[in-house]
């Protein structure tokens, strides 16, 4: 009796598994999800490290150069609307306020929003990283001759970019997980490709299961390779 409920169970999920995968070459619809997704997320990274170090450097310089206070106000409104607004309210406001074109390609639109969204919280790395820095360092530079931008470039900002690479990491993963809800502007990413099978097939559940098994596969990948460059810093720092 046992070994009858086993054989159907598998004959059920090799079903499953054919029908949301095999058939009609649906595995290119996942494909083709998963390089949007990718797409989305690297350059939503890019605009986040932009943006974010822009952020970052107003922020800290705001401490000595109290002209910028006006920035760094601005700085301070946008980190606390980004980080306290979800993400898929920020998509949708972007979509629908700021590209109001029946042509706007939706994959900028999500590579944007979700650059922006990024941007608050690596922000918030820079300027942890920037702050950890010995202030001996700044010091260092202006005896040396540099201005205060020129020290920034040529020596705090290298040392804290160094610092937070795995934060970045962590970032970036994170980031690739929340373009799941980018099928809300009608972009066709992994997760909308499932639902797209899941209609098709009238099964939701197998197409959700294996875009669920295409995330975990690309962020342990991620992170096994964060964790093997953590190593490779941690021993050139010993060296």
């Amino acid at each position: 009796m046992k070994g009858i409920m086993m054989t159907g169970f598998f004959q059920n999920f090799s079903d499953a598994f054919y029908k949301a995968v095999i058939k009609d070459q649906r595995y290119l619809a996942y494909l083709d999800g998963l390089k949007i997704t990718i797409l989305i997320s690297i350059f939503a990274i890019l605009i986040g490290i932009a943006i974010g170090l822009l952020v970052a450097v107003v922020k800290v310089s705001a401490v000595q150069r109290k002209e910028l206070w006006i920035f760094n106000k601005i700085c301070n409104i946008y980190i606390t609307i980004i980080r306290g607004t979800p993400v898929m309210v920020q998509l949708l406001i972007i979509y629908n306020l700021i590209f109001t074109s029946r042509d706007t390609n939706a994959l900028l639109v999500g590579a944007v929003c979700f650059g922006i969204n990024s941007g608050a919280y690596v922000a918030e790395i820079i300027r942890a990283g920037i702050e950890s820095i010995d202030k001996g360092q700044m010091e260092a530079g202006r005896s040396l001759g540099l201005n205060y931008l020129q020290t920034m470039k040529e020596i705090i900002i290298p040392q804290a970019i160094k610092n937070i690479l795995p934060a970045l990491g962590n970032e970036f993963i994170v980031l690739i997980k929340e373009t799941s809800v980018a099928g809300v502007i009608a972009v066709t990413d992994l997760t909308k490709a499932a639902q797209y099978i899941g209609s098709a097939t009238y099964d939701i559940l197998p197409p959700l299961y294996v875009a669920a098994v295409c995330y975990l596969v690309i962020v342990l990948g991620l992170t096994k390779l964060l964790n093997l460059f953590e190593r490779r810093m941690a021993q050139g720092d010993h060296n």
